[in-house]
């Protein structure tokens, strides 16, 4: 499914826990885009809601962020290349954003490094150590 510009923005502010952008794809009837922010940022068991309910470009898309080449190759050959860009720029391709400008989504850009953003931040909270002694 091709989402709206629109649509992707609000999906991002999602992935920022904005309630707003969330009651927004509610409302909408963008369900797996609301489950996709949990299976985003690897929740396996938001990847199965994906995949049960025929949702499987983002499922593969969500596992493709997690370095999974087999899924990165399902988003090439189902042609979602914008998917698939997306998630070679959480993984650290420097050409994806410029494939997407050149395209005119530059709101998947934003999105990318969003999802980068809450992945790094959710890995950081399980590695902060505290030096303060009482």
């Amino acid at each position: 499914m091709n989402y709206s510009k629109e649509t992707i923005e609000k999906l991002t502010a999602w992935v920022d826990d904005d309630a707003t952008a969330f009651d927004w794809l509610l409302a909408l009837g963008y369900k797996e885009l609301i489950i996709l922010r949990e299976a985003a940022l690897g929740d396996s068991k938001a990847i199965e809601v994906l995949i049960k309910s025929k949702h499987v470009i983002l499922a593969a898309f969500a596992n493709a962020i997690w370095d999974d080449s087999t899924a990165l190759r399902i988003l090439i050959k189902s042609k979602a290349f914008h998917w698939a860009a997306v998630s070679n720029i959480i993984n650290g391709d420097e050409k994806a954003p410029a494939w997407l400008h050149k395209n005119g989504l530059d709101h998947y850009i934003t999105l990318a490094y969003r999802i980068q953003k809450q992945i790094r931040s959710e890995g950081d909270k399980g590695t902060m150590i505290s030096f303060n002694r009482k």
